[in-house]
């Protein structure tokens, strides 16, 4: 906390400013540090065929599932079973998941880079599947500068359930109140906020730079 202390010219009376201080940043990773692209691994193929895909299958629904930590073969041998016309373009999706990663997202690596230098403790906590997880470090170099990070797929836990943020500030030792979460999705911020965490709606990298001055991280 705070203990700057301030008097007013009518009675001198010290005032205590009692806001802690936000010194941790809680990145969500995909769209935030690093760009995800699903169409990505499906180069060569319509839009209309890997729509079809997505949709029959209910893909990405699916896909939350496997950053909950179920692995693929399990959900291919249900495509295989439900849509065998579709099998295949699973084991596309994930031979060719590198190629959904499209680089760092723009301007973010630069403020990891500040905020390193300015002492700022950094984590990550980011809803992806374990076995996939290998690909984030080349794809964003800025990803393997944080202390530490929570993957969904590795704890059986995903956003937003409260459950992977309480874990994530167990295993790290936060302080809620003086550590701010940042995530490209609404719904997780707001589960980062019912835990006692600040937290940032991600749109862009500029944008995150005016809260982080905003909550006195940056200059």
């Amino acid at each position: 906390m705070t203990t700057a202390e301030s008097t007013t010219e009518s009675d001198q009376t010290p005032v205590v400013d009692l806001t802690p201080v936000v010194d941790t940043v809680l990145y969500d990773l995909g769209n935030v540090l690093v760009g995800w692209d699903p169409y990505g691994p499906f180069e060569g193929l319509s839009h209309d065929e890997v729509d079809a895909f997505f949709a029959e299958t209910d893909f990405l629904a699916r896909n939350h599932e496997q950053d909950a930590g179920r692995p693929w073969a399990e959900l291919r041998a249900l495509v295989q079973e439900s849509w065998p016309q579709h099998a295949h373009l699973v084991d596309r999706y994930v031979d060719g998941f590198a190629a959904s990663l499209t680089g760092p997202v723009p301007g973010s690596a630069e403020i990891v880079d500040e905020l390193l230098a300015a002492g700022t403790r950094l984590y990550g906590l980011t809803n992806w599947s374990a076995e996939l997880f290998h690909h984030a470090v080349p794809a964003a170099p800025s990803i393997g500068r944080l202390e530490g990070i929570v993957v969904s797929g590795e704890v059986g836990l995903a956003k937003p359930d409260p459950e992977i943020f309480r874990l994530t500030i167990d295993r790290f030792a936060l302080d809620p109140a003086r550590t701010v979460f940042v995530d490209d999705s609404p719904r997780n911020v707001e589960a980062a906020r019912s835990v006692g965490l600040h937290a940032v709606h991600f749109t862009s990298a500029e944008a995150l730079r005016l809260e982080l001055v905003r909550l006195g991280l940056l200059g």
